[in-house]
């Protein structure tokens, strides 16, 4: 039986594919939007799960590419990176993106969204993240996630002693 397609999903094969990349997307049976609903159905650490999160710095839309093993810590990322961070509405993420919360993928948007990839996912050498739809995933690492979202590694939370 040949995968199910979606517009979004395409998108991202397609920009996977301008990276001289083609990983497998993997579809799932039901929606999968959750780090732990995602790492169950993989059967992966939920660490290895990389949340796409959308939000808004000084109102300009930024996507935080977080492991799924702890939060963002939206106050202290927002001072790192000199502004205000804020969750962004069901709007901004589909006009930033043209994806919906819960199947945003790192790379496939209309336009280059300011992009950090959370230090946390090199911990693991195979990560997975979504691939433009709540049923899709598709397995990349650390490096190559900031390779192809020209992201900016960082810390999405301060470290505790």
């Amino acid at each position: 039986m040949p995968s199910p397609t979606h517009t979004a999903v395409d998108r991202v094969a397609e920009a996977l594919a301008r990276h001289g990349l083609a990983p497998e997307i993997v579809w799932f049976d039901d929606a999968v939007t959750t780090a732990p609903l995602a790492a169950a159905a993989l059967g992966v650490e939920v660490g290895q799960i990389a949340n796409s999160l959308v939000f808004t710095i000084d109102e300009e839309p930024i996507l935080v590419l977080t492991s799924g093993s702890h939060r963002v810590d939206t106050e202290w990322l927002g001072q790192q990176l000199g502004g205000v961070i804020r969750r962004a509405s069901k709007e901004v993420v589909k006009e930033a993106t043209g994806q919906v919360i819960g199947g945003v993928a790192p790379l496939g948007h209309p336009a280059p969204v300011r992009t950090v990839v959370d230090v946390q996912l090199a911990d693991y050498p195979v990560v997975w993240a979504a691939a433009g739809h709540a049923r899709t995933v598709f397995p990349t690492s650390f490096d190559e996630l900031v390779r192809i979202t020209g992201g900016t590694p960082h810390a999405v939370e301060a470290s505790r002693p």
